[in-house]
């Protein structure tokens, strides 16, 4: 079978395409027949050796696939072979195949394309994870979404609104705001140009947001913390920007300020009801229509990493899936 191998941690350039041996599974596991793989940022991160739970080299990148059970693994239960799933594994998705733990396969609505299904666990688990369990959004508060046209940024307004919030976006250019808008952002900010702060405070009536969701970092985050309302909460997604900002406790001190980790894959460990309750909630919304992946392009393997290279060089809008032959 053929898959996207990383031999040493230089990053997604030096990528390669490979023959590799078909994967067994052990107990608790079951073989997936790869249709689709979703494409995240810490993809990139996993390839420099840079995640949190990193594998050595060799091995291939990849954390949500969709597909077909094609085998499984001793004490195996609730799958049959042929079913269609949706499997968050801990890499391993750039390939025709992939084993994955039972545990954190669910089963796929037949509803529910193979690109979808890609393309829905990580930033949709991420996004609904931080703002309903983490940030504890209500109804009538308001959310800032930064990166708001990327892949997890888009589901964060959708989910936003979902949950009764006014959603402010920021995104750098007219274009991408405009995704964000289409997405059902309420006010938008063209973080290119426009001071964040200033404007926060604007369309906020001077008191400032309630919750920000942050995927970015930087001056971004600076923004934020200057522009929170009290108890506000700051959410620290990721650092898509670069820079790993340095936090001033006293500014935390004066507005009583929450900033708040989510470290979504850790769920799956350390609290697995929450992630199960989570993704409930999310599959029937889907099933209901209120949300649905923005899935802006589709790969083949073969062109894997120019696929993850739309996604860190932030040239991509929604979520980029790669597709199996």
């Amino acid at each position: 079978m053929q898959a996207i191998v990383c031999h040493e941690f230089t990053g997604p350039a030096t990528l390669r395409l490979e023959e590799v041996p078909e994967p067994r599974p052990g107990p608790g596991q079951v073989r997936v027949r790869v249709r689709a793989c979703g494409v995240n940022f810490a993809d990139s991160l996993i390839t420099r050796g840079q995640y949190q739970k990193q594998p050595a080299p060799p091995f291939t990148p990849g954390f949500e696939v969709s597909g077909e059970v094609m085998e499984l693994g001793a004490g195996v239960g609730g799958f049959a072979i042929g079913d269609r799933v949706i499997a968050m594994t801990p890499h391993g998705g750039y390939a025709e195949q992939v084993i994955a733990d039972f545990e954190r396969c669910v089963p796929m609505p037949a509803a529910m394309s193979w690109e979808h299904g890609a393309a829905f666990p990580v930033v949709f688990g991420t996004s609904h994870l931080a703002l309903w369990h983490r940030a504890r959004l209500r109804a009538g508060e308001t959310l800032v979404v930064h990166g708001a046209s990327g892949g997890v940024g888009l589901t964060a307004v959708a989910i936003g609104k979902q949950l009764g919030a006014t959603v402010i976006a920021t995104a750098n250019g007219p274009g991408k705001l405009q995704v964000a808008s289409a997405h059902g952002a309420d006010h938008l900010i063209d973080s290119s140009h426009e001071d964040l702060r200033t404007r926060i405070r604007e369309l906020t009536d001077g008191r400032g947001a309630d919750v920000v969701y942050d995927p970015v970092g930087g001056e971004l985050f600076n923004a934020s913390l200057r522009s929170i309302a009290f108890e506000g909460r700051i959410l620290i997604i990721g650092f898509a920007g670069g820079a790993v900002p340095q936090i001033p406790a006293n500014h935390l001190l004066v507005k009583n300020v929450d900033v708040i980790g989510v470290n979504w894959p850790a769920y799956a460990e350390l609290n697995p009801q929450v992630m199960t309750e989570s993704f409930q909630t999310l599959m029937q919304w889907y099933l209901d229509g209120a949300i649905k992946p923005n899935v802006s392009a589709t790969y083949p393997l073969a062109q894997a990493v120019e696929a993850l290279n739309q996604v860190v060089t932030r040239k991509s809008t929604g979520k980029i899936v790669i597709m199996m032959a």
